[in-house]
């Protein structure tokens, strides 16, 4: 059984079908991406899974460990151990860094510190040290932590904030939606490396990209899936991220976005 697992799912946005029958399964441990042309449903995929409720769902299901999760909030999905890093995270004035991160982790320990051996903080200054480590590891100022949550943060730092936090938070399932985006060689490297410690801890991971670029620093790559007219229509290995990004998508018979 896997630990994540997508069934026939068919998703709708205001009567629009986006999502046509999408099957796809990931275990903890397990590297997979995701690639496909713009408006093929790669974001509906993520946001459907961790439910937004801008997303419908028609028919399909999302399972956790085999059991549905469709009627569950978000924030009880992401107890499950779901984490989505945003394809455009948000400023939240007034919602301060530093105390967003321990009531996220806290809250995460109740729900998954028997089965993952979650480390205990019994004070703030220990949680902050535990942070700063992760700071490091993305190339952020500790100065950081006394911020309002993403507030000032240029695009770059935004996506370097969003999987410090995934480091932080240690999810079992951890989906990205184009972490790459908009980064320079540099920051493509640190959130590579960021994604690479999740990895170390035997956490799933998925990467919806673009490019295959991020996808070369990863130190491992199980599956990559082709999603086009809102399904999977073909998987591989790492070998088939580097045939997309040499010829593009016509030769699967996909026309792409201009």
């Amino acid at each position: 059984m896997s630990f994540l697992e997508v069934k026939d799912l068919h998703t709708s946005i205001n009567g629009k079908e986006i999502l046509t029958g999408l099957n796809l399964s990931i275990n903890k441990g397990e590297v997979h991406a995701i690639m496909g042309p713009n408006g093929s449903g790669k974001s509906t995929l993520a946001n459907a899974i961790m439910g937004h409720p801008k997303y419908n769902i028609d028919s399909g299901d999302i399972l956790v460990r085999g059991e549905s999760i469709l009627n569950l909030s978000t924030d009880l999905r992401a107890r499950k151990g779901l984490f989505l890093g945003f394809q455009y995270p948000i400023e939240i004035p007034g919602v301060g860094y530093s105390h967003f991160l321990r009531n996220a982790y806290n809250t995460l320990n109740k729900s998954l510190g028997e089965e993952q051996n979650r480390e205990v903080f019994i004070t703030v200054r220990e949680f902050h040290e535990y942070v700063k480590k992760n700071l490091d590891a993305v190339g952020l100022d500790p100065s950081f932590l006394s911020r309002y949550l993403n507030e000032g943060f240029s695009g770059g730092e935004k996506k370097r904030s969003e999987v410090m936090q995934m480091l932080v938070l240690k999810p079992n399932i951890a989906i990205l939606d184009e972490p790459d985006s908009g980064l320079d060689i540099d920051s493509v490297k640190s959130v590579a490396e960021a994604i690479n410690k999740l990895i170390d801890t035997g956490a799933g991971v998925l990467v919806i990209t673009h490019y295959a670029r991020i996808l070369r620093y990863l130190k491992k790559l199980d599956y990559v899936h082709v999603v086009a007219r809102g399904k999977v229509i073909k998987s591989g290995g790492k070998e088939l991220a580097e045939e997309l990004e040499a010829k593009g998508y016509t030769w699967l018979g996909i026309e792409e976005d201009k």
